[in-house]
């Protein structure tokens, strides 16, 4: 039921020695609040998870866990038994409904073989079916295969031992449980990791048709507006919350700091100017001017108690892409072109014309080539046919999602001067300082940085290049939100041309006027963005989805079809007990016919006319049976046709 506190956190705290996450957050979690998490690197958003989970006790404050809570945590998924399959890995989760299910199973053997209290064990049978059945026990197995479908697995992967699976596969192993475990508070930490973008809008319909309560911590923005409808900002140790989803925090974050910023520059200024009389007040010094200098003085007191500095900003990288020389208007023409390694074929019959100012970005499924297709445009790769015809003026940039160009032994200062030898070490130092390499962080050896810095050192050489034609193969891999925002503000403001590959639909949605659909046999264009692109196909999911009214009629479909097997549990419960009953009202009758038959009461008329009513009434009791049993009978018989 929607407004009711799940959770309520007061005046949290959390140190690990001289540093401090965060100090005094308070918040509260509702039944069905889908939440995105925001903050930069290191703010303490996994940390906050882990108290939330109560594998961390904070430093300070208390976390309110209502009694009807289950929260679920995918590092509490960890799998244990590498020789497990991966489907028998995710029934686990369901360990108490199988045992339920054998436990129906041993009961309906027992009852069969007619052994032990057959009232009792009809009871506790019936009583399982109905638990089984609240439980979605008849389901259960059919939920399990399909999240692992929905998360990219196929049924070989599916009975892999856990073992033989890669570390995304297992990664995917772990939110398959998560989402299946029964919990009604979800911490979702990065679940779009490792996934393809057919298992993100699975996902993304899983979570909005869950019902449960989350957060979610993730740097896909355009997941965070799928699936969220309020907003945490963790920044400068301190919480703040806001309604909607992304795309809605990133105007009320603005409008909050530049609010903060006015509050606090008017109340310098009056404080200013309270300070200025008061100056004036005093050399007057008569005792009317030494009153109002006084009462000036308290209003400062209580403006500069209740003065707060606004939050410092984290610094984010500053990235700015110009042009030297324009090219012609004719960037590119390629024709026929086609690849293939060995005996596999990568692609073939790709055309396509680019033009100055275009903003084109290249989509298909995983596999299909789109790097190759980049690295072919460059000449790294050699084409089996066609032909690839650049225009006038056109100066290439490149950005490799791999980051193999670089030496590691050099340091960013030392890849930035040998490729840009004209620069002096002042430009150097303030060009990577706008990407936040500052001080000593510049003679950090490339082989000790991050992906994400690693990711900065290339988008520096990018906008030293000039380059008038940008080649881009998943830009937005390793950078956080944060620096995401910057590239796109950048690739905005560009005005060359772009091609660019990329799984991030934020961007391609902010930026594309056109998409290439990459397929093996050729590139389909689609004019617009990605939300347009959508409407028009749709190729993560080739079946067309049900009209709503196909969906509402599946659903009741599958609502009668689980009445039908409840009963269907309830007439075999009641038949079995039936059938006891018939055979003690037999036995009865039996036993009524040789009292009557007992020569030493056919002579007693009186005891006569007794027990031949007792039979008569007990014979209509069994008739009753007979016809109740003849009717559970058949319609058993009807609902197994």
């Amino acid at each position: 039921m929607k407004g009711m506190a799940i959770i309520t956190v007061k005046g949290l705290s959390m140190e690990f020695g001289e540093q401090k996450l965060f100090d005094n957050m308070c918040f509260e979690v509702q039944s069905g609040d889908r939440i995105g998490l925001i903050g930069v690197n290191g703010c303490g958003k996994t940390t906050l998870f882990k108290l939330l989970a109560g594998e961390f006790e904070p430093s300070g404050g208390e976390i309110i866990i209502n009694k009807n809570t289950k929260t679920g945590y995918m590092e509490q998924h960890v799998c244990r038994e590498p020789d497990r399959s991966a489907y028998n890995e995710v029934l686990t989760v369901f360990e108490d409904i199988m045992d339920t299910e054998r436990e129906l199973e041993r009961l309906g053997e027992m009852i069969a073989a007619k052994k032990g209290n057959i009232d009792s064990l009809v009871e506790r049978q019936a009583f399982l079916n109905d638990e089984f059945t609240r439980r979605e026990g008849l389901t259960y197995r059919a939920r399990a295969r399909s999240a692992l479908l929905g998360l990219g697995f196929d049924d070989t992967q599916m009975q892999l031992p856990i073992r033989s699976l890669s570390g995304g596969q297992r990664a995917k192993l772990r939110l398959a449980k998560l989402l299946l475990c029964g919990a009604n508070f979800l911490l979702l930490d990065e679940p779009t990791n490792h996934l393809d973008t057919r298992s993100v809008e699975w996902l993304e319909e899983y979570l909005i048709g869950s019902g449960c309560a989350y957060i979610v911590i993730s740097h896909d923005r355009y997941f965070l507006d799928r699936v969220t409808t309020r907003t945490f900002e963790l920044e400068n140790k301190k919480m703040t919350p806001y309604k909607g989803n992304y795309s809605a925090y990133l105007p009320q974050r603005d409008e909050r700091r530049l609010t903060a910023q006015r509050v606090y520059d008017n109340t310098v200024r009056e404080i200013n100017r309270l300070e200025g009389i008061i100056e004036q007040q005093r050399r007057w010094n008569r005792e009317k001017n030494i009153r109002t200098a006084e009462s000036k003085q308290k209003i400062i007191d209580r403006l500069e108690r209740d003065l707060e500095r606004p939050d410092r900003t984290p610094e984010a990288m500053t990235l700015k892409l110009s042009v030297n020389e324009q090219s012609g208007e004719d960037v590119l023409e390629v024709s026929g072109l086609a690849l293939s390694f060995g005996e596999h074929n990568i692609f073939r019959n790709v055309s396509m014309e680019i033009h100055r100012g275009d903003r084109i970005f290249i989509l298909g499924p995983n596999g299909c080539g789109k790097t190759s297709l980049i690295k072919t445009l460059l000449g790294q790769y050699q084409a089996d046919c066609g032909r690839i015809r650049y225009g006038v003026g056109v100066k290439k940039g490149y950005y490799d999602q791999i980051q193999s160009g670089m030496d590691s032994i050099k340091t960013v200062f030392e890849e930035i001067a040998d490729n840009y030898p004209s620069m002096t070490n002042t430009e150097i130092r303030s060009t990577l300082a706008r990407l936040l390499f500052k001080n000593d962080d510049v003679f950090k050896p490339l082989s000790s940085l991050s992906g994400g810095e690693r990711a900065k050192v290339l988008l520096t050489e990018l906008m030293l290049s000039k380059a008038n034609f940008l080649l881009l193969d998943e830009p937005t891999n390793h950078l956080d939100i944060s620096s995401c925002e910057a590239l796109q503000n950048a690739l905005a403001g560009y005005e060359g041309t772009l091609l660019i590959v990329s799984h991030d639909r934020y961007l391609i949605n902010a930026l594309a006027d056109k998409i290439f659909y990459l397929t093996a046999e050729g590139i389909q264009v689609y004019e617009g963005n990605y939300e347009s692109f959508l409407q028009k196909f749709r190729p993560f999911d080739q079946k067309e989805k049900p009209s709503p009214a196909a969906a509402e009629e599946k659903q009741t479909e599958y609502k009668n079809k689980k009445e039908r097997d409840a009963r269907r549990r309830r007439d075999k419960a009641r038949l079995a007990r039936l059938e006891a009953e018939i055979a003690c009202q037999e036995e009865l009758m039996s036993s009524l016919d040789e009292e009557l038959n007992d020569p030493a009461n056919t002579s007693d008329y009186e005891k006569t006319m007794e027990i031949t009513q007792r039979i008569d009434t007990e014979q209509g009791r069994l008739d009753e049976m007979y016809s109740e049993w003849e009717e559970l009978s058949l319609r058993l018989d009807e609902d197994q046709g």
